[in-house]
């Protein structure tokens, strides 16, 4: 079966200042275009587990595949080439430089990937950002523009580099609800029209239960991985 994200037997401890098993031989995969939201309580290890997804913690036991190539083991250095060219992130905050334009922090990503010339990374941008309706924003200071707008600009910058998949991390917890609506119809647009898979931790139902599939976690552990909207999910 062919995987974007392929977690096996995923365990994480930590250590201080008592040994305190944090995630429970977690395994799942994430097909291509899948829209899979990751939901529980404060404290599950939800967010924790997102962070060893997303090859930044390597403390870990069990196995990662990104793109049915396994990851686990790399190198710290090759890990971020890896992270930078195939996961892009959206978070709770945009964590926009507020002095950069528009433009340029999107471009950020792909400058420092280095595979293309500055013009073509430049044209790459302003297309993401017309993608996301705000191309007409682009040489604003990142300060000068709406939080719903902020948001739509941390999206642009996480596709720069053409992932093969979007992780979140309460992407819409910062926005009202009309603003949420419409993040959830631009995440939506990108699974369908752009077969890219999302992974999504979030603590809004109203979110996850338009995705295609919600993983529950308590405790460290998966209770549920329940297929909703749509037919590519495990189940």
């Amino acid at each position: 079966m062919e995987y974007i994200l392929e977690a096996k037997k995923v365990n994480k401890y930590f250590r201080n200042p008592v040994l305190f098993h944090v995630l429970k031989d977690i395994s799942f995969g994430i097909r291509p275009g899948e829209f899979t939201s990751i939901m529980g309580k404060s404290g599950c290890g939800k967010s924790t587990l997102l962070y060893i997804l997303s090859t930044m913690d390597t403390d870990y036991e069990g196995e990662l595949l990104l793109n049915n190539t396994k990851v686990t083991g790399r190198p710290r250095a090759e890990l971020a080439y890896i992270r930078n060219q195939q996961i892009g992130f959206v978070f709770q905050f945009h964590y926009l430089l507020p002095e950069f334009s528009v433009l340029d922090n999107v471009m950020l990503p792909a400058r420092k990937l280095g595979t293309k010339s500055y013009k073509q990374i430049k044209m790459d941008a302003m297309e993401k950002l017309d993608l996301l309706g705000i191309k007409d924003q682009a040489h604003k200071k990142a300060s000068m523009i709406s939080g719903g707008q902020k948001q739509r600009v941390s999206i642009a910058r996480a596709l720069i580099n053409n992932p093969k998949i979007i992780m979140g991390d309460e992407p819409t917890g910062n926005l009202d609800s009309k603003n949420a609506e419409n993040v959830f119809n631009i995440f939506k647009d990108l699974s369908v029209e752009k077969n890219l898979s999302l992974l999504i931790v979030t603590h809004d139902m109203d979110f996850a239960k338009k995705t295609d599939r919600i993983i529950e976690m308590a405790d460290g552990e998966i209770l549920h991985s329940n297929a909703l909207a749509g037919v590519r999910s495990e189940e």
